[in-house]
């Protein structure tokens, strides 16, 4: 039996750019920028996001809502724990993405590099070459279309900013919009966003769902 993965990770090239407009983001003081200017300010609050956490709400296209909490961890951690009731669990260790069900021992685990979610997770990254800005009526909002074109495989990732003088780089991440090549919509949306504070390798760590498999 082959694991689903869940459009927030997805691999599979997506249809087409994701629509965003669902996300809500709090009142601030409007700013003018142009699309550079815009993408130059995400990618000053990626470098300047060494870890955050966050509860998220993750909503799929059949409506279905989980939520649960987001660790993260630059350069390349990254953990989804789910609320008790969902036994699955998503895992960035560094070096790998682990999707993990409890409910049937199973894992499938990708290169980080190969997920949308990279974006996210390597302060390295050049944006300009993996990213567009997309216009929004909202001038206190950014949102970002990102994929890389040498590789449309590893999928397609939108995602919401709004500006606010107190988060990193002047922006706070409010969530974003995943679409795989099944139409599998997932949109994640962030509250209680706290950046920069300490946090464990060992919050990374995971249990072996398949017995006796040899976890490292």
């Amino acid at each position: 039996m082959r694991l689903r993965v869940p459009a927030l990770i997805a691999l599979p090239a997506l249809a087409a750019a994701v629509p965003v407009a669902t996300l809500s983001v709090a009142p601030t003081v409007a700013v003018a920028a142009t699309p550079s200017a815009d993408l130059s300010a995400v990618q000053r609050h990626l470098q300047g996001v060494e870890s955050m956490t966050a509860d998220f709400t993750q909503t799929d296209r059949a409506g279905k809502v989980l939520t649960g909490v987001l660790t993260l961890k630059k350069p390349g951690k990254i953990r989804f724990q789910y609320e008790k009731s969902v036994p699955i669990l998503i895992v960035g260790d560094g070096k790998s993405l682990w999707f993990l069900d409890y409910s049937v021992g199973q894992k499938q685990r990708w290169p980080i590099g190969n997920s949308p979610l990279g974006i996210l997770l390597d302060p390295s990254r050049d944006m300009s070459k993996i990213a567009r800005v997309v216009a929004t009526d909202n001038p206190n909002v950014i949102t970002i279309d990102a994929a890389d074109p040498k590789h449309p495989e590893y999928g397609r990732i939108s995602l919401v900013f709004a500006r606010n003088a107190a988060a990193p780089g002047g922006l706070m991440l409010q969530g974003w919009v995943a679409l795989d090549s099944q139409n599998n919509r997932t949109t994640i949306r962030l509250t209680n966003q706290r950046f920069n504070a300490a946090i464990s390798d060992g919050a990374f760590r995971w249990r072996d769902p398949v017995p006796n498999s040899g976890r490292k």
